[in-house]
């Protein structure tokens, strides 16, 4: 009784992160494009199994993943050995963005649009190891109480001076991959490492030390990707690519046999997560597992949710991006497409729960200095402005170089200029922006906009709308806390 009631729970919080997608893609529907699309109901079906998946994801992460890990760290955190925490930051790190459900969605994608010249395994373990040192070494430096701006100022300087490098078959995804690294796994998770490390630790703020894990999540694994793009694209390029299935009868049907092979699949994309967990509890804590029953039973939820997610995506999400992006290219003139982008970044960002809970903890830890809910309409702003934005590369058939590399100059001239105290947070809030319900849908977006518009690649034109949603809510946030502190000094000026 308690486990349904709870699956109610996360299936109604699933739903309600659901609705301002299907608001969004209603008005539009009814209001401007006056139709209904063909596939409706395989579309509706498809986001009901979604939101199943996702009750049945989450429900598993709390009653296994969650308590283990968040015990762990703890633990680790009471026992103060620096290698041993470094090497479970590693470690987590790792396995939680293996199996993170909107990378998989993206690894996939990109290998069948560029003809499997990117291998979705290797996209997916590239980040995963990219990730893993990461946090590691923001475990350090929250031991050590290095500033974060530092690392994240050099850390940017380097994406800016790989991608000039890097082939504009890659640099979207690249930027996109290092955005999806931070969703439903990874960010309870790596917070909880943070935030639980700086305040055990005597002379370490949460806010300016416990902050910053996510934010190195998301800026390493866009330099790695880039560089192994760099490597694969250095040969000989292959003729044309393949367009992104969008529900085609082999894509949708599933019979007994292909259902298992997709089960066994998820198998190995949460296993990792499940090892680590294991080799840590048993052979470095020699401690015995606190009702192992509930914890397996957690781990089956795990894997149904990412099942029925991945199916769900191929009914509902994907069709609906590429759907309302053939649609509304198909009207005179953009600006209900720039429109569209801008509602549904706005509208998604506003109910992502993630951003909500860092907002109040963000509240908290400030004391009064900032406030939670303006916190989260500067992020939503920004997340609208970055997806309209990067609608309009599309159109344009701008390199998204220039786009990416200028954003990021102007990162780095804030982070100069900020309060210490924002840094961390505004660049973590750039991480936790995109769920896994709103990727897919925009990703998809992306692709079936460059799809539309005669002239454009959709590999390298189709992704990199994620990257930008990460990207200006740093922005936003940032000049927040400047014009914030700037109003504060002239009112001290004052009196």
């Amino acid at each position: 009784m308690f486990y349904l009631k709870a699956f109610s729970h996360s299936f109604l919080h699933a739903l309600k992160n659901l609705l301002p997608i299907v608001v969004v893609v209603v008005f539009f529907q009814l209001a401007v494009l006056h139709q209904v699309p063909d596939k409706a109901p395989s579309m509706a079906f498809g986001l009901l199994i979604v939101a199943v998946g996702v009750a049945l994801f989450l429900q598993g992460l709390e009653l296994s993943i969650f308590p283990i890990g968040k015990s762990l760290s703890n633990q680790f955190a009471r026992r103060g050995s620096v290698p041993i925490l470094l090497a479970f930051g590693f470690a987590i790190g790792f396995s939680a963005v293996v199996a993170e459900p909107a990378l998989i969605a993206v690894a996939q994608q990109a290998q069948e649009i560029s003809a499997g010249r990117i291998e979705a395994l290797t996209l997916r373990l590239l980040v995963a190891t990219s990730v893993g040192t990461v946090v590691a070494l923001g475990v350090f430096r929250t031991i050590m109480g290095y500033p974060l701006h530092w690392f994240m100022i050099g850390g940017y300087i380097t994406v800016v001076i790989v991608t000039w490098f890097a082939p504009e078959e890659i640099v979207g995804l690249a930027y996109d991959s290092g955005g999806v690294t931070t969703n439903v796994v990874t960010v309870p998770l790596v917070a909880a490492l943070g935030i639980g490390l700086a305040a055990s630790i005597r002379g370490r703020n949460p806010l300016t030390d416990g902050f910053g894990l996510v934010a190195l999540a998301v800026m390493v694994p866009m330099i790695t990707v880039q560089l192994y793009g760099i490597v694969v694209y250095s040969g000989q390029q292959s003729e044309g690519e393949l367009i992104m299935d969008t529900g085609s009868t082999e894509s949708t049907t599933t019979g007994p046999l292909k259902a298992l092979l997709e089960l066994a699949e998820m198998v190995r994309d949460v296993l990792p997560i499940i090892l680590t967990i294991l080799v840590f509890q048993y052979l470095v804590l020699r401690r015995r597992l606190n009702n192992p029953r509930r914890i397996l039973f957690g781990f089956a939820l795990v894997l149904l949710g990412l099942y029925a997610f991945v199916v769900g995506l191929k009914l509902g999400l994907f069709p609906i991006g590429t759907s309302m992006a053939e649609q509304l290219m198909s009207l005179d003139g953009y600006h209900f497409v720039y429109l569209f982008a801008f509602m549904i970044g706005f509208a998604t960002t506003m109910a992502e729960p993630a951003l909500i809970a860092i907002g109040h903890q963000a509240e908290e830890a400030a004391a009064g200095t900032l406030n939670g809910n303006a916190i989260r309409l500067f992020v939503a702003v920004g997340v609208a402005i970055g997806i309209t934005v990067g609608v309009h590369r599309i159109i344009a058939g701008d390199s998204i170089h220039y786009y990416v590399m200028g954003g990021y100059l102007v990162v780095i001239l804030l982070t100069t200029i900020a309060p210490r105290y924002i840094i961390a947070l505004a660049y973590d809030l750039g991480g936790v922006t995109t769920s896994e319900v709103t990727v897919p849908l925009v990703t998809a977006l992306g692709i079936g906009l460059a799809s539309s518009i005669e002239g454009r690649s959709v590999l390298i034109d189709g992704f990199g709308l994620i990257a930008f949603a990460s990207i200006f809510p740093i922005i936003t946030v940032m000049a927040y806390a400047i014009v914030i502190d700037h109003i504060a000094a002239r009112r001290k000026t004052v009196t």
